[in-house]
């Protein structure tokens, strides 16, 4: 039983509902602009996504430096899972399971291309997302730690998951696609940075380089609320574009988590004891509640 709950740790299954809404959404979108949802291609092309999705997860914390994640500060969804080491997991438990989640999203693959007929856009897609999760997590590039792996982990989670997902039920790309995503893309980006500010004087010690640290963290902060005033403004041009006002109009209801976390950074940044933990749950809400409620609104109407 211990070693189950070290590898579901392992695995940060939170992570995974992420990508879960994003797929969501895109088939969301395709039921409702008219398309039959084909259920069975559903749920083979999220098996694929998650598959790789792992084996990005499982890689991640093998190539990971030995002090990377060892701080204080660390909160349920910042650092390493902490499922390695003495008494825990044996590292190379963490390279096996990489390994054989791509060799399961290798021969998914095969049932995705041969459902999706060879399209042209849907092998794209698909060699897109598994080179992201690759050079996410692998060395040498290993963008986690070189201050363009938030900005790698927001496009493949909250753009080319829901894309790849609405191709493989419709067949062809609309342009609801990009004013439902390209706001998420933006709050998955700065929940990412939120996620990384608690790890900043650990990530600089051990010469790990996120974004935040690439950026320092005053600028990395102002980037953060940026980001977090951009996804609602992209969220309401979409409205003025033609997305239905009531899919959007209820994502404005996550905005008072928006601003909780840029006052928060503001205090933060200001020299107050940070809470952490509030800082992370009100990144999460602002992402995770606006892709529900997006995915929701199209499932329903």
């Amino acid at each position: 039983m211990k070693t189950l709950r070290l590898f579901l740790r392992l695995s940060r299954p939170l992570f995974l509902l992420g990508a879960a809404l994003t797929y969501a959404l895109g088939v969301g979108i395709a039921r409702y602009l008219g398309t039959s949802v084909d259920w069975g291609v559903y749920v083979l092309g999220q098996a694929w996504v998650t598959a790789f999705q792992l084996s990005a997860h499982y890689l991640s914390e093998y190539f990971a430096e030995p002090d990377d994640g060892r701080d204080d500060n660390q909160t349920l969804f910042s650092g390493r899972s902490g499922a390695l080491g003495p008494g825990k997991l044996p590292r190379a438990a963490a390279l096996w399971a990489g390994v054989a989640c791509l060799a399961a999203g290798a021969s998914l693959s095969v049932l995705v291309i041969g459902q999706a007929n060879y399209a042209p856009a849907v092998l794209l897609l698909m060699g897109l997302i598994f080179v992201g999760a690759v050079c996410y997590s692998v060395p040498p590039l290993r963008l986690e730690a070189s201050g363009y792996g938030e900005l790698t982990l927001s496009l493949l989670v909250a753009n080319l998951v829901p894309t790849l997902a609405f191709l493989l039920q419709a067949g062809e790309l609309h342009r609801l696609l990009a004013m439902a995503t390209f706001p998420l893309t933006v709050l998955h980006l700065a929940m990412l940075l939120a996620f990384d500010l608690p790890d900043y004087a650990s990530d600089l010690r051990c010469g790990k380089r996120t974004l935040m640290v690439r950026a320092g963290w005053q600028r990395g902060m102002l980037l953060h609320n940026i980001l977090v005033l951009s996804g609602f403004i992209l969220l309401g041009l979409a409205a003025a574009m033609g997305l239905a006002l009531r899919i959007v109009l209820p994502t404005f209801f996550v905005l008072p988590a928006g601003l909780l976390q840029i006052w928060l950074m503001m205090r933060i940044e200001q020299g107050d004891k940070p809470n952490w933990s509030l800082l992370a749950l009100a990144a999460l809400t602002s992402f995770g509640l606006t892709a529900y409620l997006l995915a929701y609104g199209f499932w329903t109407r």
